[in-house]
């Protein structure tokens, strides 16, 4: 019994010197643990920056409002107003026209409607403006014509200008009616009538005495009649060339350019 004490004491003690080895190799051979870094704390949420204050002003500060002058204050110059660079300017009805014909008429070969041009041969001047510069042409139409009759009935021709040309402009324009007539031929009838009464009884005196003359002088008369029976009057003829005088029919402006 004794020694079974005494072996279970060894035993206990070889045990214990055992495991004290142990844990000093286990203790050698096992490397110092790293050191634990510190957790880092999450980082606070930002706060929201308060609005700056406005920058200072660099404006210069507004004067303050002068002392009203005692001095009388000195009168703007009138400004001239701008000179109108045109005018307008107008003939009025009856005003004269001195025309130029550039076209021949006459009363035996016209027609009414036959085309009529004149030349202005001198402006027309209105409040110190031309209206109707030297040059102007006219431009119109026969209006009547009448041939010259036997006997009696006189020959007879009008026209009128209906348009202007100005500057290469052609523009409306009224004036009254321009007539011509033929020259009266009785006193050339009255001779032709007379000569033949006057032949007639020449012969009429040498053939038959006195009674022969009065028998002469009737048939003369009656020759010298059928003469002037047969032969027309004279007829109007304007050349080119001729000048003739038109009146306006109705106020005629313009816009003249001041200069």
């Amino acid at each position: 019994m004794r020694t079974q004490l005494i072996a279970v004491a060894l035993l206990t003690s070889g045990l214990a010197v055992g495991c004290a080895g142990i844990e000093q190799s286990t203790a050698a051979s096992t490397p110092e643990a790293a050191p634990v870094a510190p957790v880092a704390e999450p980082a606070p949420a930002p706060v929201a920056a308060a609005p700056a204050a406005p920058a200072p002003s660099t404006a210069a500060p507004r004067p303050k409002p002068a002392a009203p002058s005692t001095r009388a204050k000195a009168e703007p110059r009138p400004v001239a107003p701008a000179k109108p660079r045109f005018r307008e300017v107008t003939a009025p009805a009856g005003t004269e026209l001195p025309l130029e014909l550039t076209t021949a008429l006459s009363s035996e070969t016209a027609e009414v409607e036959s085309p009529v041009t004149a030349r202005l041969r001198r402006s027309v001047v209105v409040d110190g403006l031309t209206v109707f510069p030297a040059g102007a042409v006219f431009h119109g139409n026969v209006t009547e014509v009448e041939r010259a009759g036997r006997v009696k009935g006189r020959s007879h021709i009008a026209f009128r200008f209906t348009q202007v040309t100005i500057d290469a402009q052609r523009d409306s324009v009224a004036t009254h009616s321009v007539s011509f007539e033929g020259e009266a031929t009785k006193s050339e009838d009255a001779t032709k009538v007379g000569a033949g009464a006057g032949i007639g009884a020449v012969i009429g005196g040498i053939v038959g005495g006195g009674k022969g003359a009065a028998k002469g002088a009737l048939i003369g008369g009656a020759a010298g009649t059928g003469a002037v029976l047969a032969t027309r009057g004279r007829e109007v003829e304007l050349a080119a060339g001729s000048e003739v005088n038109a009146t306006l029919a109705s106020p005629f402006g313009v816009r003249v350019e001041l200069e």
